[in-house]
């Protein structure tokens, strides 16, 4: 098995053998949900210019919803941080979140779009990890790729995540359908956006390497950003569930060898998130404490941002 994952590697990356060297860049983020991140003294230390916020797909009907993005779009904009604007449900109960149509997703993720894009929000994701069953587009990649090309219409000129995947089980075969379904606009995306959790905690690179290889039998120029991914400090999985700030120490680095060993493809990485709550939920993976300290990961963070190939 190793040596088939091997072979599958070096054939992947035989393709770019015969081009000219060059120097790869890998631009980092931190996503969050909260503006208070960029606030924080250790943020404002790694003078970062990028960060990702998901938003509901009708959040243009939930004032609640706007007061929360417009903060922080708002605060992001003043301290001149980018901000890649990433669709959601707003319903994550497995398989309970209604699947919007063509026609309401352009009409609410429109309004959206020209909302914020006044504000400089020029990056776009169309669907956040659309694979995984908290999503309605689980098991319709169909209606995940006619979203893409909704959103390269309402949105001209911006740069756009077509289809944002998570490293589970049957990603090569939404994959399939969902280039199949996209045609000529999927042998086109420039932008395909990779959830690797699973492999950073767990040091491997076998799912990483599957999704680069099934988009790119239909799509050989995209480029791959990791666009949600990050050491976890806890996580209710096995192996995970035991809270350990060395650990994810040790997988933020990981994350980094990660992003480096597929650097000719990868060119963006967005770690989430900044505040983490002391391990007593069921997720943490935050590169601060809840009082706003830096953890450990940070540390691992601004070591690596001091080094190629990875940018601000």
């Amino acid at each position: 098995m190793l040596r088939r994952l091997t072979l599958s590697l070096a054939a992947l990356l035989a393709v770019l053998a015969a081009a000219p060297a060059a120097e790869a860049k890998i631009a980092y983020g931190v996503g969050d949900q909260s503006p208070a991140m960029f606030s924080n003294p250790s943020w404002q230390e790694l003078k970062l210019k990028k960060t990702r916020y998901f938003i509901h797909w009708n959040a243009i009907d939930n004032k609640g919803e706007l007061a929360k993005a417009d903060a922080f779009v708002k605060a992001a904009k003043a301290a001149k941080v980018k901000v890649l604007m990433h669709i959601s449900t707003d319903d994550l109960r497995e398989k309970k979140g209604k699947l919007p149509t063509v026609a309401q997703y352009r009409s609410k993720v429109g309004k959206l779009v020209k909302r914020y894009r006044k504000d400089g929000v020029r990056d776009w994701g169309t669907w956040n990890e659309a694979n995984h069953k908290t999503q309605p587009t689980w098991n319709n990649p169909k209606r995940a790729a006619e979203f893409f090309i909704e959103m390269k219409k309402l949105c001209k000129g911006c740069t756009i995540v077509a289809l944002d995947v998570l490293d589970q089980d049957g990603y090569a075969r939404y994959i399939q359908r969902w280039g199949a379904a996209a045609g000529t606009h999927g042998r086109s995306a420039k932008i395909i956006g990779i959830h690797n959790y699973s492999e950073v905690n767990r040091r491997r690179s076998t799912a990483t390497t599957g999704i680069i290889r099934a988009v790119r039998k239909f799509n050989k120029t995209s480029k791959f950003w990791y666009t949600e991914t990050g050491g976890l400090a806890r996580f209710e999985a096995k192996g995970l569930d035991t809270y350990s700030l060395s650990r994810q120490a040790d997988r933020t680095q990981y994350m980094f060898d990660l992003a480096k060993k597929f650097d000719d493809f990868v060119t963006r990485l967005y770690s989430y998130n900044w505040v983490g709550i002391d391990g007593q939920g069921r997720f943490d993976a935050g590169l601060a404490n809840a009082n706003g300290t830096p953890r450990p990961a940070f540390d691992t963070v601004k070591k690596n941002l001091a080094a190629s190939p990875f940018i601000r």
